[in-house]
C-alpha cells in the first residue's frame, strides 16, 4: 500500500485521526486542503497545527504554508508538489498519510489525473463577469470535466472553474504521466447533527481566537479584498465584515450557513468518488484510530 488517505467533511476530526495513525505507523502527513497551502491564513483555514503534536512528538506535515496569500494555487501545482513531498518521505523510509477534505485534490492523486497548467481566458472572463454565483454554478454544472465544486462559493472561484473546464473541453490533455498509487482510503463518518454542532462550535472558537484580526492583518499587508474573497468561506464573509459590507451578526449567520453547505458539498463529492470507483471505508473516528495496522 503506497499511501493511507484520511478524508472527511470539515469538522469531522480527520486531522486528529491522521496524526494518531501517523504516530503508530511512523508516517508523515501530506495535506490535501486547498486553503491550508497559504501562509498566515491560519485560523480561517483551520490549520490547527497544534494537533500535529502527540505525546510530545511532532508529526511532520507537508503542503501547509507553502505559498503566499493572494496567489491562485491550483490542482496542477498541487500534484507537482505532492509528488515532491511523497518522494521525499518515501526516500527516508517513512510511510505516507494523505489527509484532507478537498475532493479534487484527493481525486487527482487517487485517480492519477493527467493535468496541464490552465492559462487565463480574458474573453471568457469578460462574458461571465456580471453573472451571479447561482448563474455561474449552473453554467459549471453543464461541463462533463470534473471541477472542484466543493470550493465554488464565490463568483471568482466559479469563473476560474468554468475557465478550467472550458480549457479541457477544447484542449487535448498533455501526456503527463502521474504514477498510479495504491491507497487505503478511510472516510471519517460523523452524523449530520454532530457535524453541524461541531461546525458552529469551531466557528465561535476561531472568532474568539482572533480570526477577524487575521483578516485585517492580511488586508494591512496590501492584499486586495477581492483576492481574499476569492478563497471563499471564512475569507469571503470576514473580509466583507472587515470592509463594512456586512454587520457582525450578518457575517456570522451567513458564514455559518455557508460552512454547513460546504460540508454537504464535500460529502456529495466523496459519494461521487465512490461512484467513480474509489473505495472508501467509512469509519467512526475511534474506529479509524484503532484500525488493525496489519491490514494496511
Amino acid at each position: 500500500m503506497d499511501i493511507i488517505t484520511i478524508l472527511g467533511p470539515t469538522a469531522s476530526g480527520k486531522t486528529s485521526v491522521a496524526v494518531k495513525l501517523a504516530e503508530r505507523l511512523d508516517a508523515e502527513i501530506i495535506s490535501a486542503d486547498s486553503r491550508q497551502v497559504y501562509r498566515r491564513m491560519d485560523l480561517g483555514t483551520g490549520k490547527d497545527l497544534d494537533d500535529y503534536t502527540i505525546n510530545g512528538k511532532q508529526i511532520p506535515y507537508h503542503l501547509i504554508d507553502i505559498v503566499e496569500p493572494g496567489t491562485k494555487y491550483n490542482v496542477f501545482e498541487y500534484q507537482q508538489d505532492f509528488l515532491k513531498a511523497y518522494n521525499d518521505i518515501r526516500s527516508r523510509g517513512k510511510r505516507v498519510i494523505v489527509c484532507g477534505g478537498t475532493g479534487l485534490y484527493l481525486e487527482s492523486i487517487l485517480r492519477s489525473y493527467r493535468l496541464s497548467p490552465v492559462p487565463q481566458n480574458p474573453q471568457l472572463r469578460e462574458r461571465l463577469k456580471d453573472k451571479t454565483l447561482d448563474e455561474l454554478t449552473q453554467i459549471l454544472s453543464q461541463y462533463k470535466v470534473l471541477h472542484n465544486s466543493t470550493d465554488v462559493d464565490s463568483a471568482q472561484r466559479a469563473i476560474r472553474a468554468i475557465e478550467i473546464a472550458e480549457y479541457y473541453k477544447h484542449t487535448p490533455i498533455d501526456d503527463r504521466p502521474f504514477p498510479t498509487l495504491t491507497s487505503y482510503n478511510i472516510g471519517i463518518d460523523v452524523d449530520r447533527d454532530t457535524r453541524r454542532k461541531r461546525i458552529t462550535q469551531r466557528l465561535k472558537q476561531r472568532l474568539d481566537a482572533g480570526m477577524v484580526d487575521e483578516i485585517r492583518h492580511l488586508l494591512a499587508e496590501g492584499i486586495q479584498p477581492d483576492d481574499l474573497i476569492y478563497y471563499g468561506l471564512e475569507y469571503k464573509y470576514l473580509t466583507l465584515y472587515a470592509i463594512n459590507k456586512l454587520s457582525y451578526d450578518e457575517m456570522f449567520r451567513q458564514l455559518e450557513i455557508a460552512i454547513h453547505q460546504f460540508a454537504k458539498r464535500q460529502m456529495t463529492w466523496f459519494r461521487g468518488m465512490e461512484r467513480r470507483g474509489i473505495e472508501i471505508h467509512w469509519l467512526k473516528a475511534e474506529e479509524a484510530v484503532n484500525i488493525n495496522i496489519t491490514d494496511l
